[in-house]
C-alpha cells in the first residue's frame, strides 16, 4: 500500500534471503508480534473512535506533496 501510493516498486524477499538483504534487522521483521487493544479496552472502557492505521493510509493524505 505505502509502496503504491509513492510510486516505489515493492518485492517479496524469501526468508532464506532475509538476513542477506536486511542485515541484523531481519531479526525483528522474522518475529511474530500481534499487538491488541483488548486490555486497553477492557481496562479503561476505551473504544477507537478513528478509522484504523490501514484504512487511514488508504486515504492517501500521508502522500500528498504540499504546494512549494
Amino acid at each position: 500500500m505505502i509502496g503504491r501510493h509513492l510510486d516505489l516498486p515493492v518485492v517479496a524477499v524469501p526468508t532464506e534471503q532475509g538476513e542477506a538483504h536486511f542485515g541484523w534487522l531481519s531479526g525483528f521483521f522474522g518475529l511474530d508480534s500481534p499487538a491488541s487493544a483488548a486490555l486497553t479496552r477492557e481496562l479503561l472502557g476505551w473504544q477507537p473512535t478513528l478509522p484504523g492505521i490501514l484504512e487511514d493510509l488508504e486515504k492517501g493524505h500521508y502522500f500528498t506533496t504540499p504546494a512549494a
